[in-house]
C-alpha cells in the first residue's frame, strides 16, 4: 500500500494473532498504532515490539463490550497520540457449540464480543472523526464464517454475518462524514484462536487434535493455512488510501475456501 505517515489508528484485538499482525503491519505502514486489548500484559508487549522497530505505540486495556471503554480507548488514542484516522474492529470469539446446545449467555457472550463491539466501535470512531473534522476507515473483523455457515460454530458463524450486515448499513450512513466501512475476511489463520477451535472440534469428535485443522485445511485451494501476516496485508490496504473509492464491502482472505 501507499506509505502513510502522520496518522493514527486504533486495533482491538490487538495483543496476539491476526490483532498484533495487523498492529505491527500499520505501524510498518507509517501509522502510529494504539494497541487494544483485554490482556494488558499482551497489548504492552506488541506497542514495544513496535517501539522496539522504531514505531509509535501505546497500550490500552479495554473491555470491547463494554461501550463506555471503548469510547475511552478511543478518546486516548487521540490524546496521546495526537489525532484519530482508523480503528481496526478486530477482537472477537469463537466457541465450539453445537446448535442444539447453544445456551443464553453462549448468544449474550458471543453477539456482545463480537457484534456489539463492532457497533460500539463504529460510534465511537465516528464521533471522534466528526470531532476532528475529517473522514477516516473503520474496519471490521467478519470471517468466512460470515460468508457460509460453518458446522459446530453456529453462533460464531451468525455473529460474523451480522459484522457484515453492520458494515453495510454503517458504510451507507457514514458516507456523507468522509468516513469509509469495509471488512476482511479471514479462513483458517494460524493463530491461538483456531487452535482452540480445533481443540473443542477434535475433542467433541472424539479426535486427535490437528484433524479439524487438516479438514477445514483441506478446503483450501491454494493449500495451506493462512498466516496472520497474510490477513495483515489486506487490513493495510483497507485502512490506507488505496481503498479510498471502496466502501461497504466483506472480502475473503481465505485462500480460496468460498467461492462467490
Amino acid at each position: 500500500m501507499s506509505r502513510v505517515d502522520g496518522k493514527v489508528a486504533l486495533v482491538t484485538g490487538g495483543g496476539q494473532g491476526i490483532g498484533r499482525a495487523i498492529a505491527l503491519r500499520l505501524s510498518q505502514d507509517g501509522f502510529a498504532v494504539a494497541v487494544v486489548d483485554l490482556n494488558e500484559n499482551n497489548a504492552n508487549k506488541v506497542a514495544g515490539e513496535i517501539e522496539a522497530a522504531g514505531g509509535r505505540s501505546i497500550a490500552l486495556k479495554a473491555d470491547v463490550s463494554n461501550r463506555d471503554e471503548v469510547f475511552a480507548a478511543v478518546e486516548e488514542t487521540a490524546a496521546k497520540l495526537g489525532g484519530f484516522d482508523v480503528i481496526v474492529n478486530n477482537a472477537g470469539i469463537a466457541p465450539v457449540k453445537m446448535i442444539e446446545e447453544v445456551t443464553l449467555d453462549d448468544l449474550d457472550k458471543v453477539f456482545h464480543i463480537n457484534v456489539a463491539s463492532v457497533v460500539w466501535g463504529i460510534q465511537a470512531a465516528t464521533a471522534k472523526l466528526k470531532e476532528l473534522g475529517h473522514g477516516g476507515k473503520i474496519v471490521n473483523a467478519s470471517s468466512q464464517a460470515g460468508h457460509v455457515g460453518n458446522a459446530s460454530l453456529s453462533v460464531y458463524s451468525a455473529s460474523k454475518f451480522a459484522v457484515r450486515s453492520l458494515t453495510q448499513t454503517a458504510a451507507q450512513e457514514l458516507a456523507k462524514y468522509g468516513i469509509t466501512v469495509n471488512a476482511y475476511c479471514p479462513g483458517i489463520v494460524q493463530t491461538p484462536m483456531w487452535g482452540s477451535i480445533d481443540k473443542q472440534i477434535t475433542s467433541s469428535k472424539g479426535e486427535e487434535q490437528g484433524e479439524a485443522t487438516k479438514e477445514f485445511g483441506s478446503k483450501i485451494t491454494l493449500g495451506r493455512l493462512s498466516t496472520p501476516e497474510d490477513v495483515a496485508a489486506f487490513v493495510s490496504f483497507l485502512a490506507g488510501p488505496d481503498s479510498d473509492y471502496m466502501t461497504g464491502q466483506s472480502p475473503l482472505i481465505d485462500g480460496g475456501m468460498v467461492f462467490k
